[in-house]
C-alpha cells in the first residue's frame, strides 16, 4: 500500500531505517525484470513452489516462504523452498512470533541481519530453534494489495548480514507480485474454499482451524481467542500445535475442563 500524499511510508523495523519501504518509490524496470523471471518459471501444479523458488533466487538468499494470515491468526504456508524455510514458517505459526508475524502486524518490512547475536533480542521462543536449523539472518516483508493485507514473504540467509539495498528493493517488489499472484489464483475458487493452485504444495493446517472452532464452542469465546488458547497449551506442554489440534478434533482433549494455564491432562 503506497504512502498517503505528503506522508513518508513507514520505515522498516530493524537495520537501516532510511531504506525504501514502498514499491511506488522504485523504478518500473525492476518490476518488469522480476515479472520476466516469474513468467519464465513455468506454470501448472508447481506454480506456488516456483513462486517461492523465484523469490529466493531473485533476492539472492538461502530460502523463502510465503505465509497467509487473517486478523491475528495465520492460515498457513503457501510454499517454501527448503526444510529450513519450512521450519521458520512452522515456528511462527506455532509460536505467534517472528519476522513474518511482525511484518504482517506492523505492515512494514522487518529485518534481522544477525539472528544469533541481535542488537535487540525480540523473538525469545522463535530464535533458538531457527538458529539451530541454520537461519542466521531473517527478513519479513508484508504481502498486500492496496489496504488488503494477505500475509508476509519470509526470506532467510544461512550467513549473518543485512540485505543490500538492491536485495531489499527486489524483496519489496517480490512481495507485491506474490500478493497479486495469490489473488489471481484465488479468483476462480468457490466462495469459502481455497484455490487448488494454493493448496498444491501448501500447508494450511486445516486440523488446527477445525480445532480452533471446537475450542471456541467449548469455551464460548471467539475463534481467534480459541487459537491463542491452543497455541498456549501446545507451548506449555512442549507439543506441536498440530498434535494438540488433532487431540481436540479426535475428542481426546477438551478445553472446557482445563484450568487457565494448566498443562496436559489427557488420560
Amino acid at each position: 500500500m503506497g504512502a498517503a500524499a505528503g506522508r513518508a511510508p513507514p520505515a522498516p523495523i530493524g537495520e537501516r531505517p532510511h531504506r525504501i519501504a514502498a514499491v511506488n518509490q522504485l523504478p518500473p524496470e525492476r518490476r518488469l525484470r522480476i515479472l520476466k523471471e516469474l513468467l519464465g518459471a513455468g506454470h501448472g501444479d508447481r506454480a506456488t513452489a516456483r513462486l517461492c523458488e523465484v523469490c529466493a533466487a531473485v533476492a539472492r538468499v538461502s530460502g523463502a516462504g510465503i505465509m497467509l494470515m487473517s486478523g491475528d491468526a495465520p492460515w498457513g504456508s503457501v510454499c517454501n523452498t527448503n526444510a529450513v524455510s519450512a521450519l521458520i514458517e512452522q515456528l511462527q505459526y506455532t509460536l505467534g512470533e517472528g519476522p513474518c508475524v511482525d511484518a504482517y502486524r506492523h505492515d512494514r518490512p522487518v529485518l534481522e541481519p544477525d539472528l544469533a547475536d541481535p542488537v535487540t533480542a525480540r523473538w525469545l521462543a522463535f530464535t533458538p530453534p531457527a538458529v539451530k536449523a541454520g537461519a542466521r539472518a531473517v527478513f519479513g516483508f508484508p504481502i498486500r494489495v492496496g489496504a488488503l493485507r494477505l500475509g508476509a514473504l519470509n526470506l532467510y540467509s544461512d550467513r549473518p548480514g543485512p540485505l543490500s539495498d538492491d536485495q531489499h528493493a527486489d524483496a519489496l517488489v517480490l512481495a507485491e507480485v506474490a500478493a497479486q499472484a495469490v489473488l489471481m489464483m484465488q479468483a476462480n475458487a468457490s466462495p469459502g474454499t481455497l484455490a487448488s493452485e494454493l493448496e498444491t504444495g501448501g500447508d494450511f493446517k486445516y486440523v488446527v482451524h477445525q480445532a480452533s472452532g471446537m475450542v471456541a464452542v467449548q469455551l464460548n469465546v471467539g475463534v481467534a481467542e480459541a487459537f491463542v488458547r491452543l497455541r498456549g497449551f501446545a507451548f506449555a506442554n512442549d507439543r506441536s500445535l498440530d498434535q494438540v489440534a488433532e487431540d481436540v478434533v479426535e475428542r481426546r482433549l477438551r478445553f472446557d475442563g482445563l484450568a487457565a494455564g494448566s498443562t496436559d491432562s489427557r488420560g
